[in-house]
């Protein structure tokens, strides 16, 4: 294991890691740290805790739409789940900027 330091959000962190996955998780941080970038400039979304937790979940919706992209069972109802999933998070995000 190798110790890395990264900085996701402007925050420094050490993490862990497998020396043979080092360039995958610098790649992970990259890709992340984008994501929240792209959200942040977008200022729908406010709190830092808001903008990683949408940025994880974008990300990770896209990857089980990758996963999923051969098998057509169950894409309909995940895909249902994950509309539903945002409809949440929106109606959350609108009261909490009627808050502000």
């Amino acid at each position: 294991m190798k110790n890395l330091d990264i900085t996701i959000m402007g925050r420094d962190f050490r993490i862990a890691c497998p020396e043979q996955e080092e360039t995958s998780l610098m790649m992970a941080v990259e890709l992340l740290d984008d994501r929240i970038e792209q959200i942040k400039s977008a200022g729908k979304v406010v709190g830092a805790d808001r903008i990683a937790i949408m940025a994880a979940l974008n990300i990770t919706h896209e990857m089980l739409n990758l996963k999923m992209a051969n098998s057509d069972v169950g894409m309909a109802e995940f895909r249902q789940r994950i509309q539903h999933m945002q409809e949440i998070i929106d109606q959350a995000m609108l009261e909490q900027n009627r808050l502000f």
